[in-house]
């Protein structure tokens, strides 16, 4: 088992209730995969760097999980045929990352 980040951007003119859908079917799919969530934030609607299928934002979700290496890929073909997902990013954290991850968590929760 493998710890990653997931960071995706979801489409800025989907309701409230199309976001959470989307973040739900995302979720379900790693949960029947038997991923282990460490963490799940709701960045919220962010200025885009550059335009991005001429929209200049997005939601930007984040999920931090351990899981098969092998679930990966079937992960990123799943944001590849959802619409909704504009851009997404997955990255392997080695140890180092993984402690950073556990301190922004903790700072999270005592501003919070």
């Amino acid at each position: 088992m493998n710890h990653y980040e997931t960071v995706f951007i979801l489409n800025p003119v989907l309701s409230e209730d199309q976001i959470k859908e989307a973040v739900k079917k995302f979720e379900l799919f790693l949960n029947e995969k038997k991923a282990n969530f460490i963490n799940k934030e709701n960045w919220g609607l962010k200025k885009l760097a550059y335009p991005i299928q001429n929209k200049k934002s997005g939601f930007y979700h984040l999920f931090e999980f351990t899981v098969d290496p092998s679930v990966i890929d079937s992960l990123e073909v799943e944001f590849r045929r959802d619409e909704r997902v504009m851009r997404y990013l997955t990255v392997k954290l080695d140890k180092f990352a993984v402690e950073w991850a556990k301190k922004r968590v903790k700072k999270l929760k005592i501003k919070s």
